[in-house]
């Protein structure tokens, strides 16, 4: 198994590692060469970098089973989404790879899945929590979930996710919008008293809607209240949701690509147990986080390590960090003001197997207290 080790820590040379087991490669003072662990980039002023032990494979038994994709007769059939505490999952055959999500059958985290993997074993889960959980514990060999979309910005909780696990990202999807207004068959638009979806997604269709004069229901997916609409065979009542989610639930779609912006894109992260191992064959990007040491002109010293080496910054994402969020500056003449403590989540456009790239890091270890790869995967370029 080939896996990627990416280790700096303050005082100490930095390491990269990746390959096959019996190659090394020394270029600079980079080396190169084969482990068989989790991957993990860590730079701490105050610890030195543990390296985990891989992982053992638990046995799975078949509380999961593959389902098709398309029309159920009876919803009851459809898999249940696991929990943040399940612990059991159906053994893979090795035939197809075992894809978390967050929701039901039909939600768009479900086809952002199917274009990673178009050939995958689809598993819903509960919430964010429980998909990475299920990739750890190998219930699922990856996950995709949204991590940002052009029109609400970026989802917090998977930011903060990503640096509570030690997943890896692996890839990208990026899928377009295309919501639709469902109804049980046989109803058109003008029956409609209420249409029911996502916040976001009644938002983004809030001219459609408005032009119904429907009232506008809330619920917690897309999915979720196309499968409720279809289990309460109200007529009055429609639903917004994804053209599949129509197909799985028996519902007829009343009207297509019904959002107010035609250019609404979801970024999703494909995330694994161990990291991919980057290359020059196609646009690679590669995502980080860190924390600054205090300073004057801290964040512009490590933002000019990419810009002096022409890397582009194609997202920057700031988050409170929790184990220390506030910082005390003496002033002499007003006394003390506190100033919010950050990480920075950057996505550069380049890849880990770059000199460019390998020296920007080198450069950053000296200007930030933590510093972590959270994955160099190719760019999804096909919207």
């Amino acid at each position: 198994m080939m896996a990627l080790d990416f280790v700096i820590n303050k005082g100490i040379t930095p390491t990269f590692i990746w390959g096959s087991f019996d190659s090394v490669l020394v270029i600079g003072n980079l080396r190169y060469e084969n482990v068989n662990k989790c991957s993990c980039f860590t730079v701490s002023a105050h610890q030195r970098a543990i390296i985990p032990v891989e992982d053992q494979k638990p046995f799975l038994h078949s509380a999961y089973q593959n389902h098709s994709k398309g029309f159920h007769r009876d919803i009851n059939m459809l898999p249940k989404p696991l929990t943040s505490i399940d612990d059991s999952s159906s053994a893979s055959d090795g035939s197809k790879v075992r894809v978390a999500y967050q929701g039901v059958p039909g939600a768009y985290s479900e086809d952002a899945a199917l274009k990673a993997y178009p050939n995958c074993e689809t598993v819903p889960c509960d919430d964010y929590e429980a998909a990475f959980k299920a990739v750890e514990l190998w219930l699922v060999d990856k996950a995709v979930l949204p991590i940002e979309n052009s029109a609400d910005g970026s989802i917090h909780r998977n930011y903060d996710l990503l640096l509570q696990h030690k997943l890896n990202i692996v890839g990208e999807v990026q899928l377009r919008a295309n919501h639709c207004l469902l109804g049980l068959p046989g109803v058109t638009k003008k029956e409609l008293v209420s249409v029911v979806s996502h916040p976001q997604a009644l938002a983004q269709c809030r001219t459609v809607l408005n032009d119904l004069g429907v009232d506008k229901v809330r619920d917690q997916d897309t999915a979720v209240a196309a499968k409720t609409v279809a289990i309460n065979c109200v007529r009055h009542t429609g639903a917004i949701a994804s053209s599949r989610a129509a197909e799985i639930y028996g519902l007829d779609i009343l009207a297509e690509g019904i959002q107010d912006d035609d250019e609404n894109v979801t970024r999703f992260l494909v995330l694994a147990r161990e990291p991919r191992i980057p290359g020059t064959d196609q646009p690679y990007k590669t995502s980080i986080v860190f924390s600054l040491e205090e300073g004057p002109g801290a964040l512009f010293k490590a933002l000019s390590v990419f810009s002096m080496r022409d890397i582009n910054l194609s997202k920057i994402e700031s988050r409170p960090l929790k184990q220390r969020p506030l910082r005390i500056v003496d002033d002499s003449n007003h006394g003390s003001s506190k100033y919010f403590d950050y990480l920075f989540y950057i996505d550069f456009e380049a890849s880990m197997t770059e000199p460019r790239a390998q020296n920007a890091l080198v450069q950053l270890q000296e200007v930030v207290s933590f510093l972590r790869v959270l994955g160099c995967y190719p760019m999804d370029t096909h919207v």
